[in-house]
Parts: C-alpha cells; sequence; structure tokens
C-alpha cells in the first residue's frame, strides 16, 4: 500500500463521491469528517437498521469478484434487509478492514461500487471507519432506512390462506458463482462480455435488491410476511414458516427458472432447483399475501415494470417446508442453504 495516513486514505476514499448538497436534501446535517453522522428523522417514521459483513475468501475470492463489484455488493446486501422489511433505504454507514500493503488502487475500486450502488438506490453514506486487518480485506456496510410507524414488513406474520409469492427469477447468483469458480479465471481480468452466461454472472457480482417492490408491497397493505432472498429460497421459506408457526408448500412448476440458469444447469448435469432452493445471495425478494389480493398485485406490479411470481402457498397441516413436484409428489425440503457457521 502506498504511505497515505487513514485520514488521507478516507480522502481518497470518499472525496467527491457525493455532494455537501445531496446530503442535505438527504436529511445529512453533519457528513463524513467529524466523529459522528448527524441526520434528521421524518416525523411519524420508524428507523429500520441492518447491517452486513463481507469477508475474503469467505464470501469473495479474487476468481468470483473484481475489486468494484465487492464494494457494489455489500451495499447491494445491506440495502436488501431494508427493501426486505418494506422500508426505504437512507443512510449507510462503512468499516473497512484490510492488511498492510493493500494497493490503494484496489481500495478505491471497491468504493467506487460501493458508492455506484448507492447512488442507485438514493444511499447516503455518512461515515464509517477504517482499519488494519491481520489478513484479507472485510468490509461492513451498515444501512438505516425509514418504514412508516407500525407498518415495517416482517416474516413472522404469514397465516393459512396466504400465498407465497418471489420478486424474480432465483438461483442464477448461485449458477453465477458455480461457472466462475470452474474457471479459475483472475477477476480483474474478465472480458467486457460474458456471451450466454453473462446474466448469471452479473446475478453473482451485481445484484440489485428489489426496494420498488418491498416499497410496493409494503404500501399495498396486501403483504403479510417478507424476507430477501440471501441464503437460498428453501431457507427463506423455512424462516418465514417457523417464525410464523405455519407450513409452506412450494410448487416447482410455478417456480420460474431463468433461460441461462437452465442451460447452464444442463451443462453442469446439475437441477436448477439445485440453485434455486439452496443457492442465495439472489437478493429477490419472498412473501406472502392473502390470496385475494395475488392477482390485482400482479397487476400492479406488471405496470410498475416489476414481477410477482406467485410460487405456492401457507397451510397449517403441518409446519416447515415442502415441494409439491410436477407429478403430484410432495416431499419435505431441508432447511439448508447457505450457512455461515
Amino acid at each position: 500500500m502506498s504511505t497515505l495516513d487513514e485520514f488521507a486514505l478516507i480522502r481518497l476514499l470518499t472525496e467527491g463521491k457525493q455532494s455537501p448538497a445531496f446530503e442535505r436534501t438527504h436529511g445529512i446535517s453533519t457528513g463524513i469528517g467529524d466523529d459522528a453522522a448527524v441526520a434528521n428523522v421524518t416525523a411519524g417514521y420508524q428507523l429500520v437498521m441492518t447491517c452486513d459483513t463481507m469477508a475474503e475468501t469467505v464470501h469473495f475470492k479474487n476468481i468470483t469478484m473484481r475489486s468494484s463489484d465487492i464494494g457494489y455488493k455489500a451495499m447491494a446486501a445491506a440495502v436488501s434487509d431494508i427493501a426486505a422489511m418494506g422500508a426505504r433505504p437512507r443512510y449507510a454507514l462503512v468499516a473497512l478492514s484490510f492488511p498492510a500493503g493493500t494497493p490503494a488502487e484496489r481500495l478505491a475500486q471497491i468504493y467506487e461500487g460501493l458508492y455506484e450502488c448507492a447512488h442507485k438506490y438514493d444511499v447516503v453514506v455518512a461515515g464509517g471507519d477504517t482499519t488494519a486487518s491481520a489478513s484479507g480485506i472485510t468490509i461492513t456496510v451498515a444501512v438505516i432506512g425509514e418504514v412508516e410507524a407500525g407498518k415495517a414488513l416482517l416474516r413472522s406474520t404469514a397465516g393459512p390462506g396466504d400465498v407465497l409469492v418471489a420478486t424474480g427469477w432465483l438461483g442464477c447468483s448461485a449458477a453465477g458463482l458455480d461457472y466462475l469458480l470452474s474457471r479459475a479465471e483472475a477477476a480483474e481480468s474478465w472480458p467486457q462480455q460474458w456471451h450466454a452466461y453473462e446474466s448469471l454472472v452479473r446475478a453473482h457480482c451485481r445484484p440489485e435488491p428489489q426496494v420498488e417492490a418491498g416499497l410496493l408491497l409494503q404500501q399495498s397493505g396486501a403483504c403479510t410476511a417478507l424476507n430477501d432472498v440471501s441464503d437460498g429460497l428453501a431457507s427463506e421459506a423455512w424462516e418465514i414458516a417457523e417464525a410464523s408457526g405455519v407450513g409452506i408448500d412450494l410448487i416447482e412448476e410455478r417456480i420460474p427458472v431463468a433461460h441461462e440458469l437452465l442451460t447452464y444447469a444442463q451443462k453442469a448435469d446439475k437441477s436448477p432447483l439445485d440453485y434455486i432452493l439452496f443457492g442465495g445471495e439472489d437478493y429477490q425478494l419472498v412473501g406472502t399475501m392473502r390470496a385475494e389480493h395475488a392477482i390485482a398485485m400482479q397487476m400492479k406490479f406488471k405496470e410498475a415494470g416489476l414481477r410477482l411470481y406467485i410460487i405456492g402457498y401457507v397451510h397449517e397441516q403441518a409446519q416447515g417446508v415442502r415441494l409439491v413436484q410436477i407429478d403430484g409428489n410432495v416431499v419435505p425440503i431441508e432447511k439448508k442453504g447457505y450457512h455461515h457457521f
């Protein structure tokens, strides 16, 4: 690493990324440069807070993500948690740890990606921290959002008679990771185009949190429970089922499969369902709503240029998650997906 001191490094990473006018119009009265940030709180709203950490070799390697992708995905993962509550993301705090000798240019690229994602979702980076680490880069992003008081969407409020919905294709990120690991090519030398599997690579490296979809579900009053798909559809459905004390049946023929995922799964000699159920890091939303609202919500999503798929239903026959296969057989689904420990 260069001989930049901590404050010079912070200036390199953050200076010019967002204007003081942008910060003021978004409620920040004191931003980066003091001991802590100061922000206004909207009357009649509650704060929604989350943080997400990505660690080198655990969440990314030099063959699975470029430096800018690391920053982008770290921000996207935290923003997605806010979307899953039906809230609007407002502010972010970023903590970055890295070993001595890390090139300043690599750190700058991480922050380029981080700010790119923040700007896309109208998030102000209000502060953070930088520190040394014994080995590997670790980045933690805390995001603070707002939701109308008493209106946050929880995972514990699904009920019998609800249908299960998803906001987009699942499994693409896991397939993209599988493809990148099979290539074992240094990420910084990737080509601009990835031909047949470009959408899978992008799904893994540049996931898009479903903020607009979460707000639409929250504002409609039709959604009864919501989760984001960070650890795979099976794991997220299990979390809703356990928290709500219900059973969930996934309907195999209703689960959408992206063409690129189907093509790659055939090449890899795997079932697309393996990626969809147990892959994770798609950052789509999966949730429940009363069946009588489902068609109307699909129309509202279509009008907004969004997708909403009905992929299952909630019942009280048995707790847990099952898969209704295309041939009509009903099989239990294990509670597994991505787990840190």
